[in-house]
């Protein structure tokens, strides 16, 4: 059980290893407040949809069983937004539209049908904080690279309070700053980088088991 949750950050990571969840990566990751809002997000998704979908497990008929998981999911997304729009506007307004689409995002429908269904609710929380970490150290590899090479420093807000920098710095020789990393084709050159780097390790693992 503890392995296939390590696996999630390199071996099984979802979005380097599964490619799941990829609109919601590439769109918001311009900065470490969005990755780790959004990472956070659907890790909270993850973990309470697969304990309710695991717990129902025996009772859901497998004719209607893509619907109930849907309009679980779906509940939980709408009582995540109520919560972080009373208590985190900032994360809110940042990440406007992609909260919604938490609803269908690939990574917390597949890990229900692949893995909350079958599974007691121990092990299924289990594997939904993993995915969710895994999901949420992608977003911060890919948003710091990005952030760091467009504007030549990193940056971390209070989520509670956006005037409150909880943390920043800023490299010498602005002029080096690459801009096109803010846009849509560096969040594609950003992920291809790090999803050949995650191709690698995994190989070279594979390459020492087979010699094992």
């Amino acid at each position: 059980m503890w392995k296939s949750f390590k696996d999630c950050f390199i071996k099984d990571n979802p979005v380097f290893g599964l490619f799941l969840g990829m609109c919601s990566t590439l769109a918001i990751s311009t900065s470490l407040n969005n990755a780790i809002g959004m990472g956070l997000s659907v890790t909270f998704v993850l973990i309470l949809s697969n304990v309710i979908i695991s717990a129902m497990r025996k009772i859901i008929p497998d004719e209607i069983r893509i619907p109930v998981y849907i309009v679980v999911i779906a509940t939980l997304v709408s009582i995540l937004q109520m919560l972080l729009h009373a208590y985190m506007p900032e994360v809110y307004t940042s990440l406007g539209a992609f909260l919604s689409l938490i609803v269908v995002n690939c990574i917390i429908l597949g890990r229900a049908e692949a893995f909350a269904s079958k599974n007691p609710i121990g092990p299924s929380a289990i594997d939904g904080l993993g995915m969710g970490l895994g999901y949420t150290f992608a977003l911060l590899l890919i948003s710091a690279t990005r952030e760091l090479l467009s504007t030549w420093g990193l940056a971390f807000y209070n989520p509670f309070n956006a005037e409150h920098i909880l943390f920043k710095f800023t490299l010498p020789f602005d002029s080096f700053k690459i801009t096109l990393f803010s846009s849509p084709v560096g969040a594609f050159l950003t992920f291809a980088v790090f999803a050949a780097i995650f191709t690698k390790i995994r190989n070279e693992a594979a390459k020492k088991e087979e010699g094992k």
